[in-house]
């Protein structure tokens, strides 16, 4: 597939990298000559300097032959209207848009992106998909992250193993045995910053990051068999009013009655438009790293923090401060990947990456066939996929254990009907069932050949 990506930023970057690397023809735009330079360097794509909504530049990027343009520039004006010049100009089949400024998305406006309008697909409002992918984690206290699939019925849960964690040191193939009713399944290992995709001999080793596929039902039981029995949160201190920051404590407020949020913010203008937004919620005006104000707001009886300024020094910081003054845990967004590896060994309990989870989002519009969700883990060493068997795909009539899955695949859970299985030798795979699996980096081909519904990374 011919992909043009406007924008060579990091979520630009990255969706070029993910493409480049399963051989789609990728051209990446931007008016930037430095990052064009970088960007051709590092990746096998062509790399063009141009602004990106202008025929011309579009024109010279291939677009005549195009079949996907993904627009993830800083402005969303030059993004919005990159996909009206493709279609218009280039009739490029499928446009994607990131939209920030939230003024485009409201209700009323809905009629704006109207097919005869502004043409667009796809639009990734980042800061809604990150205050979402938060929430979510606060749903599973003790999760560094939770990912909810098959409407709701399996969640893939990622935690930290401690040295008191039960099932350290056992093979996984006696996971069964030790729980026999409990629907779990390990799909990832993220050792001393090493992904590893483990067989039934690997086992769990003390400071080890590990994935999970469990039934929703079962959440509760199976972070206690990684020994993590924390109570969900009900007093939360959230740091940044921007609009992930706004959007997470809207969401607080329509959806956990039960929690009680606190939001500091450190520009006045801004913290006395957020609180005439809220109606639960208490906002303060004040810096994040100030003691007196984190005081004000409780800390000492907050259980869970999160920070979400547009600072990633700030965040880390300010995390680190909260837990000082007795908050139990911390949810830190950090933009910068270099940071990633750093934190988890400061104390601070799970970071949020807003590339990654745009990305993530992207690449599941990005994918072709049946492919319900598609999500990245941890700078994409590997992929959670949900996808839909077909009649025609190889997987089916035959047990698990006759079916030769490549190295780097495994499947995580059957969903049929309202039916969670977690794969086991004797399982057989029958037409329209939902199948979730992680799939290395490099392996989506490998498992096209496998599903009828083509996990195509076109």
């Amino acid at each position: 597939m011919k992909v043009i990506v406007c924008g060579a930023g990091q979520v630009g970057s990255n969706i070029a990298r993910y493409l480049a690397s399963e051989g789609n023809d990728v051209t990446v735009v931007d008016q930037s000559p430095a990052l064009i330079e970088k960007i051709g360097e590092t990746l096998d794509v062509q790399a063009l300097v141009g602004f990106a909504s202008h025929p011309d530049t579009l024109d010279q990027a291939g677009a005549a032959d195009a079949d996907m343009i993904i627009a993830v520039t800083l402005a969303d004006e030059v993004n919005m209207v990159a996909c009206q010049v493709a279609h218009v100009l280039f009739k490029i089949p499928t446009k994607i848009a990131r939209v920030r400024n939230q003024s485009y998305l409201k209700p009323q406006w809905a009629e704006l992106f109207n097919r005869d309008r502004l043409p667009i697909d796809v639009i990734i409002s980042p800061e809604i998909e990150v205050a979402r992918g938060i929430a979510r984690r606060l749903q599973v206290p003790g999760a560094f992250d939770m990912i909810p699939l098959a409407d709701g019925k399996v969640r893939v849960i990622g935690v930290l193993c401690s040295a008191n964690c039960p099932i350290l040191h056992t093979p996984l193939r006696q996971l069964t045995g030790l729980f026999p009713d409990l629907n779990i399944e390990v799909v990832a290992i993220v050792r001393n910053d090493r992904a590893i995709i483990p067989t039934s001999d690997d086992q769990m080793l003390p400071g080890d990051e590990v994935y999970f596929v469990c039934e929703t039902g079962h959440v509760t039981r199976a972070m206690a068999a990684f020994g993590h029995e924390e109570s969900e949160a009900r007093r939360i201190i959230i740091l940044g009013g921007g609009n992930i920051g706004l959007f997470l404590a809207e969401e607080i407020e329509a959806k956990s009655p039960q929690v009680t949020a606190r939001l500091i913010e450190v520009n006045r203008p801004r913290a006395e438009l957020v609180s005439q937004r809220l109606s639960r919620s208490m906002v303060l005006h004040g810096d994040a790293l100030d003691p007196d104000i984190l005081e004000e707001a409780n800390v000492r009886s907050t259980e869970t923090v999160v920070a979400v300024t547009n600072d990633d020094e700030v965040n880390i910081l300010a995390s680190l401060l909260a837990k000082r003054y007795g908050c139990q845990r911390a949810i830190t967004l950090i933009n910068k990947t270099q940071y990633s590896p750093l934190v988890s060994n400061l104390g601070i309990d799970a970071v949020v990456s807003p590339r990654a989870i745009t990305v993530s989002t992207i690449l599941q519009h990005v994918r072709r066939g049946r492919i319900r969700a598609v999500h990245s883990l941890r700078d994409g060493f590997a992929e959670v996929i949900e996808a839909e068997a077909l009649e025609t795909s190889t997987l089916l009539n035959t047990p698990l254990k006759n079916v030769k899955l490549p190295s780097g695949v495994i499947i995580g859970a059957v969903i049929r009907g309202d039916d969670v299985m977690i794969p086991k030798p004797t399982l057989v795979i029958k037409p329209k069932d939902r199948v979730i699996i992680l799939a290395a980096a490099g392996q989506i081909r490998k498992v096209e050949k496998i599903f009828a519904v083509r996990l195509e990374f076109f």
